[in-house]
Parts: C-alpha cells; sequence; structure tokens
C-alpha cells in the first residue's frame, strides 16, 4: 500500500477496513479539501498498476489520474449527495488506446465535521463488456442472416413446433410470425410430400443439412405452391437444438421451366411442333408401333411458291399468311396424328394407326383445305401444296429414312408438276436430286449449318460398359432433307470436299471431348473415320496434333479409324500411323478384312485396334462361313495384342456368339443407333 505522508497515522485504520475488503479491486481514498479539492490520500497496489501513480508532493487527484479518468470520476463524485448510501454505477472511460469500463463503487464517509472522505473502488471491466458486445454482435448478425435472407426461413424445435419464421415468409406465403409460431411445420405441408418431408427432418435431426427438389407448402390463402426445401441443423455442444427450414417457392421457376419447354419444342411463329420435337416424336412412335405392330404414316408437305408470295406481300404480311396456314393444318388434324413446322414453308404430319388407305384420303383432306383461298387486306391469295408419303414399317423403320424416304416421294412430286401427292416408291431413288446439284449443296453444307454428328457407343461385351463412341457425319439439307452418308460420300470424296468435312469433324470431336473433360469425363474415346484422301495428305498428322493442342485433349481420348484402302504404300502409311502414334492418337483399323488385307502390315503398323466389317457379322448365327471369317480375325487380333470390335450387330445371337469368341466390344443396332450428343449425354452420363 501507499500512503501520502500527511496525516497517515489518523486514517491508517479507516484505510485497512476498506482496502481489505476489495482486494481485488482498484482502491482510492480521496480527501476533500478546505478549498474543495480532492487530495488522494490511499491507493493500493492494483490501482498504482493502472493508473501509473507518480504521487506528486500535493496529491492533488487532478495531478494523479488521468485527465480521461478524473473527469469521469469527479463527475460522480458530485452525484454523492443524492446517494446516501454511496453510488454504485459503469463508467466508461476513454483512455488511449481504447475504451475502458468500470464497475464503480463511490462512498463518502466523514469522519467528523471537517474531514470528508471518498471511498472509490473500480473493477475493471473492460474484457468483460468487450466479450459482451462481442457476443452481442454475433447474435445481432446471426439474426441480420436469417431476418435478411431472400429465401424463407423456418426455425423449429426438436419437436417441430415452429419458433421463428423470417420476412421472406410472408412475402412468399402470407404468414406473419404470430400466424405460425407455435404451431407444427408439418401441418403446412400436403399430404403427398409428407412422407418424404418426415424423413428431410429425421435426416436432419442426426445432424444431416438435406434437400428436398419437390414439395407443396401451404399459402396462408389455402392454396399449396410448389416448393424447394432445404434444411440446417441448428447444432449447440454437438447436440441438434432444432433446424433451420428453407422453404423456397418454385412456381416461377416451374412455369419458366415449361416456358423453355414449349420454346424448346414449338416453332416460335406459328405454334406448331417444330424439328426437335419432330425427331423425338417419330423416334418414340416408331418403337411404340412396331413394340404393337402398329402401322404410321409420314406425310412431308411443302407449299408451292410460297417464297414468290411472301416476297410480294412483305414480311410481315407473310408471318400472318403461315400462321393462318398452320391454323389449317391444325384443323384437319384428325385423331393420331401431329403437325411439325419442319423448315420455313415445309410440314410434317405423323400420323399413328394409319395404313396407306387412311393415309391417302387424309392428305387429300390436307391439300383440299390448302387450296382454299386466303383473305389478306381484303385480298384473295390462293396457295397450292405437294406432299410425299412414306409408311411404317413398309417403307422403313428408322425415323431418318421414313423422313428421308417421304421427302425423296415429295422431291418426286415438285419435279413432276406440284399440287398433288405421292407415295415413296423404290424408283423414285433414282429420281433423287443430280450429283451434281447434291455436290453443289453439300459445298455450302457447313456454311449453312446442315452438318451435324451422331454417335453411336461401343459396348463391352464383357461388362456391359461404354467408355467409347465412334462419331458419323450427319446431312440434313434444305431442299432434300435427310442424305444418308452411303449417298453424299462418295460425293465427297469424288470432288474433294472430303478433306473439308473430315477437317470439320476432326474439330467437332476434338471440341466435344474438351467438354466432356472439363465436365470430369476422362475416360471417354471417340472415333472418327479418316478417309484414304485425308490419310494421305502430308500435313494430316500436323493438324490432328494441333487440333489436340488448341482444344488441351488428352490424345488418348482420340481414336482415328483408316480403311485398309488408305495404306496400299507400306512406307507412307508407317511414317503417318508412326507420327500419329507418337502424338498418342489410338488408331484403330475399319472395315478389316474387305481391303488390303495383308497380314504384314498387322505386324509392322503400330495398330491398337481391329473393326470387324458388318458384310462379316450380317448373317454370322447362320453363315458358318461369315462365323469362321469372323472368329478367326478375333483370334488372331487377341495374339497380336489389338483390341477387337464387332460392327453392325443388331441381334441378340450374334452377340452371344461375339462373347464366345471373346470379343472385346460391340456396335450396331442391337445396342443403339447412332444417337445426337444431348442423347448421349442422358443416355450414358446422367
Amino acid at each position: 500500500m501507499n500512503y501520502s505522508s500527511t496525516d497517515a497515522s489518523d486514517i491508517r485504520d479507516f484505510m485497512h477496513q476498506f482496502a481489505t475488503k476489495n482486494p481485488f479491486d482498484m482502491t482510492f481514498i480521496l480527501q476533500k479539501s478546505a478549498t474543495n479539492e480532492y487530495v488522494v490520500r490511499y491507493f493500493n497496489e492494483l490501482a498504482a498498476n493502472f493508473s501509473e501513480f507518480t504521487m506528486e508532493e500535493s496529491g492533488y487527484a487532478s495531478r494523479c489520474f488521468s485527465v480521461d479518468l478524473w473527469t469521469v470520476l469527479k463527475k460522480a463524485i458530485r452525484e454523492l449527495p443524492n446517494h446516501q448510501a454511496g453510488l454504485s454505477q459503469k463508467l466508461i472511460v476513454a483512455m488511449e488506446p481504447k475504451l475502458h469500463v468500470f464497475d464503480a463503487k463511490i462512498l463518502s464517509i466523514q469522519l467528523d465535521e471537517e474531514e470528508e472522505y471518498i471511498y472509490v473502488s473500480l473493477t475493471d471491466q473492460t474484457h468483460v463488456e468487450a466479450e459482451r458486445v462481442s457476443l452481442l454482435e454475433t447474435k445481432e448478425k446471426y439474426e441480420s442472416i436469417l431476418d435478411h435472407n431472400l429465401d424463407p426461413l423456418v426455425s423449429v424445435d426438436e419437436s417441430g413446433v415452429i419458433l421463428y419464421v423470417n420476412p421472406a415468409v410472408l412475402q412468399s406465403f402470407g404468414y406473419m410470425n404470430h400466424d405460425i409460431e407455435h404451431s407444427t411445420l408439418l401441418d403446412y405441408i400436403d399430404s403427398a410430400s409428407k412422407s418424404s418431408f418426415v424423413e428431410l427432418m429425421n435426416q436432419s435431426f442426426l445432424g444431416l443439412s438435406v434437400e428436398l427438389e419437390e414439395c407443396s407448402f401451404l399459402h396462408k390463402n389455402g392454396h399449396y405452391l410448389p416448393v424447394y426445401v432445404k434444411t440446417i441443423p441448428i447444432v449447440v455442444n454437438n447436440l441438434v437444438k432444432g433446424i433451420h427450414v428453407i422453404i423456397r417457392d418454385t412456381s416461377p421457376h416451374v412455369e419458366n421451366k415449361e416456358k423453355l419447354f414449349y420454346l424448346s419444342y414449338h416453332d416460335h411463329l406459328t405454334g406448331l411442333w417444330n424439328r426437335r420435337a419432330l425427331k423425338e416424336h417419330l423416334r418414340e412412335d416408331t418403337r411404340f408401333a412396331e413394340l404393337h405392330g402398329e402401322e404410321l404414316a409420314v406425310i412431308y408437305i411443302d407449299l408451292d411458291r410460297f417464297k414468290l408470295i411472301n416476297d410480294s406481300l412483305g414480311y410481315n404480311a407473310g408471318d400472318d399468311l403461315m400462321k393462318r396456314i398452320a391454323d389449317r393444318l391444325n384443323t384437319v388434324a384428325i385423331r393420331n396424328s401431329r403437325v411439325y413446322r419442319h423448315s420455313g414453308d415445309e410440314f410434317v404430319f405423323v400420323v399413328r394407326k394409319a395404313d396407306r388407305l387412311l393415309a391417302e384420303q387424309f392428305v387429300k383432306v390436307v391439300l383440299d383445305e390448302l387450296n382454299k383461298p386466303f383473305y389478306i387486306e381484303h385480298q384473295e391469295y390462293f396457295i397450292s401444296a405437294s406432299a410425299g408419303i412414306s409408311l411404317f414399317p413398309t417403307d422403313g423403320k428408322e425415323m431418318d429414312v421414313l423422313l428421308k424416304k417421304a421427302d425423296q416421294a415429295l422431291f418426286y412430286v415438285k419435279d413432276r408438276g406440284r399440287a398433288h401427292f405421292r407415295f415413296f416408291r423404290e424408283e423414285m431413288n433414282h429420281s433423287f436430286p443430280n450429283e451434281a446439284l447434291m455436290e453443289s449443296h453439300l459445298r455450302r453444307a457447313i456454311e449453312m449449318d446442315e452438318l451435324y454428328i451422331h454417335y453411336q457407343p461401343q459396348v463391352n461385351l464383357k461388362t456391359g460398359q461404354i467408355n467409347s463412341f465412334e462419331a458419323l457425319l450427319r446431312w440434313d439439307n434444305k431442299t432434300f432433307g435427310f442424305v444418308p452418308p452411303s449417298q453424299f460420300i462418295p460425293i465427297a470424296e469424288e470432288s474433294g470436299l472430303i478433306l473439308q468435312l473430315g477437317d470439320w469433324v476432326l474439330e467437332k470431336v476434338c471440341h466435344q471431348l474438351q467438354e466432356w473433360q472439363q465436365k470430369g469425363y476422362h475416360h471417354m474415346r471417340i472415333a472418327v473415320n479418316i478417309s484414304p484422301k485425308q490419310f494421305k495428305q502430308e500435313t494430316f498428322s500436323f493438324y490432328v496434333e494441333s487440333l489436340l493442342a488448341q482444344y488441351q485433349v488428352s490424345p488418348e481420348a482420340l481414336e482415328v479409324e483408316i480403311t485398309e484402302s488408305a495404306m496400299t504404300n507400306m512406307r507412307e502409311t508407317l511414317t503417318v500411323l508412326n507420327s500419329l502414334k507418337k502424338i498418342g492418337v489410338v488408331i484403330s483399323i475399319d472395315d478389316f478384312g474387305t481391303g488390303y488385307s495383308s497380314l504384314s502390315y498387322l505386324k509392322r503398323y503400330p495398330i491398337d485396334i481391329i473393326k470387324i466389317d458388318q458384310s462379316f457379322i450380317r448373317g454370322i448365327e447362320t453363315d458358318e462361313k461369315n462365323a469362321a471369317i469372323a472368329k478367326t480375325i478375333i483370334q488372331l487380333a487377341q495374339n497380336l495384342g489389338m483390341e477387337v470390335i464387332a460392327e453392325g450387330v443388331e441381334k441378340l445371337l450374334q452377340v452371344d456368339i461375339l462373347k464366345e469368341a471373346n470379343c472385346h466390344k460391340a456396335q450396331g443396332y442391337y445396342f443403339s443407333q447412332p444417337v445426337s450428343m444431348n442423347e448421349v449425354i442422358a443416355r450414358y452420363f446422367a
């Protein structure tokens, strides 16, 4: 303890009494002087350390205390006359470098008439106050997250009783806190969703954050809304004390999804089904028809000379006319039929359960309806139409085949006078556009965005897994319709266009592989057919390497398929193949057994895969020679350490024979026809 030298003996007992009462507080004893100033008579060690007292001779408080502390203390001392039992209050003092908070006890003790002593005890609550403020701030932040969350949020206790709802609940579902508080959350879930919701809550009380994609929540107005639910367990000391439940109204999303679906499958001008819908529907319709032994008609309709009328009227009036034509087509549609806008002035009817007679009757009604006049701005206009018809299963069983043959029949009609209809006949194949005209259109196919790629999966016969596909080029011409590869590839080869088409396919495939690898599909491979002319280009291997670098594709994800006819010059072939192998791409021989077929190149060339031509697979279950050839090729490839893929597999018995021969993979219509990339992702990656 520290004392001033003045009157120390007289107040010793007094100081000792108060000092021992509060040994862990900062204690001061002040004496009021005749001039109403205060002199420090006593301070304990805690007070000395805190205030860094350097007792001057006078011992005046104004000089001993810091200015900030003494200002606050003096103000409190002045209030003592109003407090007979002493003063207890919180003092906040701005002392550098921070605010200090004290619990202060101040007593006035009168020893005699002339001597007044002030007892001051200060308990430093700075850290306690800081913790209290910090906890309060944390609490406010926590509440702010809940209150200002844009998603409706409901907090429930261990029994599922609602304790709190945030303002977003009012905006989305109409409930204020007092409307819903103390009720059970399950009461607001529709009966169809309750079992899923109960399971969700049970998992949440185990400490898991769980989502429920589809659920229905009761609005205050009495109707149910589709919602997305997510739970966040409230964990205290490793125990779940409740759950925050996010309940997001998905009705706008559902509406947008429905709108997007509509726009994806309908023509934006006429509201008719579009080409995408046609492909999906017709594929399903043919499957259904085959399964149930039914017939089906595809009617391809083209408006005669519509462009002339459209140019004369102007585009706005032309659009109005197109809408009226669509309305008429909808009007004449019969049961089990759908109408599609295939392109600008082309439409397709698909009529289920339709034989030749019904198809003929129906197309006559359609053409007659279109022959009736249209009135636009008080002017009468006449439009005729031509139609081509193909029948399932008479003319084919595949979607592309039926569309192509209906288009061929339509072309036949337009080439012979228009304004009538024809069913497809085989001789129409020979009357299809001449090669010169087709070459002209093929030259602009890339520019007109008419080319696309379909992918056929290659199935591991042992495991059933799929990790490779063959890329197959397709052409949908605005004039000719679907042109089969067997028709346009020879034209491309003879005209030299095959180089341009081949480069286009390679780049598209590399771009697709890049997308797959970015999405995590690292173990997928795509095979690309390389024409002999493309393979013999001096820059071919450099082009492949540059594409792989450009799209950052793993070389082993790309397979180049080379036909035997491309390998007639052994030295040149070996040079190119070695270059490709150095890059790291997979090399396969396509249509093995139909071309060069010298066994010597199997030994010398760096070949990874042999593909058995479909001509040897066709009839393998009945033709012993084909079976023997196929098995010999499989055995030969295995002995040379090569993989074998069988092409054109269409029957289960063929699969069984190939499995027995230990063939590695197979592809063909038994497993899947070539499909679009979207369908590949939906089937195999979803």
